[in-house]
């Protein structure tokens, strides 16, 4: 069997801490009087805290100084933080596991690639850290997705070119990520949305040992 590189994002691959997100920040958007959905946290999946709440601002219309913008930034990660604190194997979404094992048996390299800035606690808390050769994280890269520099730094790491690296993305901006680094880019979720991936699968339930074995031989 050859070596391949699998890359895998974090919020909506790994674990949904998009809840938590949404939680964090309509804490924020209540205490400025914004009505905040979860349509509109849909728009912030693999969006920067920074830009995420500049987009909140803007839905409220709301001019603010650098000093209230620092202030309820660092409030939605403390917020965000406090939920995290329970986290444990039971957040991990449905066939993660799995798939990690049999990459892991089989000899594959496998890489975090994502913007959190708390990706390392987060695998830890749900005990899957030492399934990774390679962790790049929002401490690492200074540009966001579509930016393929995440990526391209995990493959790096594993000392593999982006040709033989396979992507595991949820949102537009990671899977076009994967594709301008010119690797292959699996979609987790909805097929409308991630059509510019290379393949689609609902959940990692629907990706079967024989798929995985067909991309790492191609």
């Amino acid at each position: 069997m050859k070596t391949k590189a699998f890359i895998f994002d974090l919020d909506g691959v790994i674990v949904d801490t998009a809840k938590y997100h949404y939680l964090a920040w309509q804490k924020i958007a209540n205490q400025l009087g914004i009505e905040f959905t979860p349509e509109h946290n849909e728009e912030l999946k693999g969006v920067s805290r920074v830009r995420s709440l500049e987009l909140i601002l803007q839905l409220g219309k709301i001019e603010a100084s650098q000093d209230d913008k620092d202030k309820w930034l660092t409030q939605k990660n403390e917020d965000y933080l406090s939920y995290l604190v329970d986290m444990d194997e039971s957040e991990l979404l449905t066939g993660i596991l799995p798939v990690l094992r049999y990459l892991k048996e089989k000899k594959q390299l496998i890489a975090l690639g994502s913007a959190s800035k708390n990706a390392r606690p987060i695998l830890e808390k749900t005990g899957i850290i030492h399934y990774f050769d390679a962790i790049v994280d929002g401490n690492d890269v200074s540009n966001a997705k579509p930016d393929p520099e995440v990526f391209l730094r995990a493959a790096e790491l594993l000392n593999t070119t982006p040709e033989n690296a396979i992507v595991f993305e949820d949102s537009v901006a990671g899977i076009q990520a994967a594709n301008i680094a010119n690797m292959t880019s699996i979609g987790i979720g909805e097929a409308k949305i991630l059509h510019e991936a290379d393949y689609i699968f609902p959940d990692f339930t629907h990706i079967e040992t024989n798929f995985i074995e067909t991309l790492v031989n191609r």
